[in-house]
């Protein structure tokens, strides 16, 4: 299968078939194996092509794109993984929570959380030759945000013991799920991004704590990232579109029961709790 000028390792029935198996994993709370099994050839290009076939059977369902999100920003993931560049993903509609928000347990399979900056766009943002400058000037505020990852897809193959890559997490929608938004929303130039920071509490109990910078050195640099890969498939980031950074701080396991709440400072809080089944 050929796209542009790549030659694509996965037929459009292959493709079809991952998505249609990661849609019904998110639908039945039953994960799938590793797709990097099931194709071994599987790299970049194939995953974002099942990527856009779940995003597509979603937006088919009802579902509406409200964003972007953007990960493995770290050098630390990006080392455990053995890549040098972010993923990304879409936000949906369906996906957003207000601070202070009980999650229901019958959503997810196996979430976790991560702290992050949203950044809420006034225009639309594209192209090879933008700047940090113009990032900037496209956003209309940011805010603090607790994106809750899940995985349609196991993270380790119980018979092989290989564990889930990049290339599974890129077809499952970046292991998107929910995102929580904060309590308090600023101009971008109230606060030097790579700054501000937060500590995250799990029942009370401190369990991670970063900063800003931790994102590809400035959050500014990972959404005018995600505007040039956008760009080249010839996509953008739209007006009035959300988009989350990407994390500065480990994922964090999320049973059910458990509370969370991240305290960015001056910055604001954003505060959820996972509920049973």
């Amino acid at each position: 299968l050929r796209r542009g000028s790549f030659e694509l390792n996965l037929t459009a029935e292959q493709i079809d078939r991952a998505a249609a198996d990661l849609r019904e994993a998110e639908r039945s709370r039953k994960q799938i194996g590793l797709l990097s099994g099931r194709h071994p050839d599987l790299d970049l290009d194939g995953a974002y092509r099942i990527q856009e076939a779940f995003i597509r059977k979603k937006t088919e369902a009802g579902r509406r794109i409200v964003g972007w999100k953007i990960g493995l920003t770290s050098r630390a993931m990006q080392s455990a993984l053995g890549i040098e560049t972010p993923d990304s993903g879409a936000l949906f509609d369906d996906m957003r929570f207000e601070s202070c928000s009980d999650l229901p347990g019958t959503r997810f399979i196996q979430p976790r959380v991560e702290a992050e900056i949203a950044f809420e766009m006034s225009s639309s943002l594209s192209g090879n030759r933008i700047s940090l400058e113009d990032v900037s000037a496209a956003t209309r505020r940011v805010a603090p945000v607790l994106e809750i990852l899940d995985t349609r897809i196991v993270r380790k193959d119980p018979k092989t013991g290989r564990s889930r890559t990049v290339c599974d997490t890129i077809s499952d929608n970046a292991a998107n799920a929910a995102f929580v938004l904060g309590d308090r929303f600023h101009k971008i130039d109230d606060f030097d991004l790579r700054w501000v920071g937060a500590i995250v509490r799990r029942d009370g109990v401190v369990e991670e704590t970063g900063l800003g910078a931790g994102v590809l050195g400035n959050p500014l640099e990972s959404v005018l990232w995600l505007a040039r890969r956008l760009a080249r498939i010839g996509k953008c980031i739209s007006a009035g579109d959300l988009v989350l950074s990407g994390s500065f701080i480990r994922p964090i396991e999320a049973p059910p029961g458990s509370s969370f709440r991240a305290d960015f400072g001056s910055f604001g809080t954003v505060e959820c709790r996972f509920m049973s089944d």
